[in-house]
């Protein structure tokens, strides 16, 4: 059994439209039940700490998963304390995933804690994953010769044209697909909507809500293959 930590945004305005946003419910709820279904413990994190802003959207209210991940005790208590990146011990988890929500476009990049904890993942071989909006959070990051995490990687992300789709594409600090290509990344994707992932170097992504199981169910199978001890 690993320990597999879910960041979550804390950011809750999106953009200047006056619409709230915030972490979307159903990117957290099909990893968390993949991951732990699989005997992995699941803990979440977030920029800030406390309750995260939460995002249901348009027919995914009746979703089982959904439901019961809004109800379910244990995930209640996590989410109304989750702890600040800053207060996180990276040593303690074997993999971090990085749920989607358009927050994550405003928080995520510029969370350097969070940065950290995913980089030592990563450099005990740990896994490091996220979906739809979340790989945001792959950009702003530097590996220690200088160069940025994502340069030759396989990835993918929302793409362009599912922002467009929203209406959002002039909303957003800036186009994750885009910005993926200028840090390196060989950014591949899907048509709109339809589930795409990509796995490479330990680097697991997701383009969209679809995707977000496949993924964890990719970070599993890494694990199993490469079992990762818990630093000290």
């Amino acid at each position: 059994m690993a320990k597999i930590l879910l960041a979550v945004s804390s950011h809750d305005t999106l953009g200047d439209t006056g619409e709230r946003t915030g972490y979307s419910v159903s990117e957290a709820a099909h990893p968390y039940n993949v991951f732990t279904a699989a005997g992995h413990e699941v803990d979440f994190v977030s920029v800030k700490g406390g309750e995260p802003p939460a995002v249901v959207f348009d027919g995914e209210e009746d979703d089982p998963e959904v439901v019961g991940f809004l109800a379910d005790d244990t995930v209640k208590a996590k989410l109304a304390a989750t702890r600040p990146a800053s207060e996180v011990r990276s040593e303690d988890y074997a993999a971090i995933f990085y749920v989607g929500g358009h927050g994550a476009m405003w928080d995520f990049p510029a969370s350097r804690d969070l940065e950290r904890i995913a980089l030592d993942i990563y450099a005990r071989g740990g896994v490091v994953s996220a979906v739809c909006h979340g790989p945001a959070a792959l950009t702003g990051m530097t590996l220690p010769d200088g160069s940025p995490f994502l340069e030759g990687k396989r990835v993918t992300s929302f793409s362009n044209e599912e922002e467009d789709t929203l209406g959002l594409v002039d909303v957003m600090p800036f186009l994750l697909e885009d910005r993926m290509r200028e840090r390196g990344a060989i950014h591949t994707k899907a048509p709109v909507y339809q589930a795409h992932t990509e796995s490479c170097d330990r680097v697991v992504t997701g383009q969209n809500p679809a995707s977000a199981a496949p993924v964890a169910r990719l970070v599993v199978e890494a694990l199993e293959a490469a079992p990762v001890a818990p630093g000290h």
